[in-house]
């Protein structure tokens, strides 16, 4: 059921991009640094989505680096408390007499 709803989605959302292209044909100046052209205009709209795109993206994909870089050190901290509780606590009295101990 899922899998029809996306597709549904999906060519809901291709139609209305092609409606879209067809309605926004006319040609554009596009002034660069080096020069100027001159392009469709949903060319250049979906140019600077794509565009826009990628950078979100990678934004995006550095966040999740830097939190899983997070989890990480947390789950090291954790454990590193976790095996400090645990270690035995050694007092005098519970120490096992060496041989020397024993003469006396």
């Amino acid at each position: 059921m899922k899998g029809q709803w996306s597709l549904i989605l999906g060519l809901v959302v291709a139609i209305v991009i092609a409606v879209f292209a067809v309605i926004n044909v006319d040609p554009v100046r596009v002034n660069y640094l080096f020069g100027n052209a001159e392009w469709p205009l949903i060319l250049v709209i979906l140019g600077s989505v794509l565009m826009g795109a990628i950078v979100a993206g990678a934004v995006g994909m550095l966040r999740i680096y830097q939190l899983q870089a997070e989890m990480k050190r947390l789950k090291n901290q954790k454990s590193n408390e976790v095996l400090e509780k645990e270690k035995p606590v050694i007092k005098d009295s519970d120490k096992i007499p060496n041989q020397r101990d024993k003469g006396k």
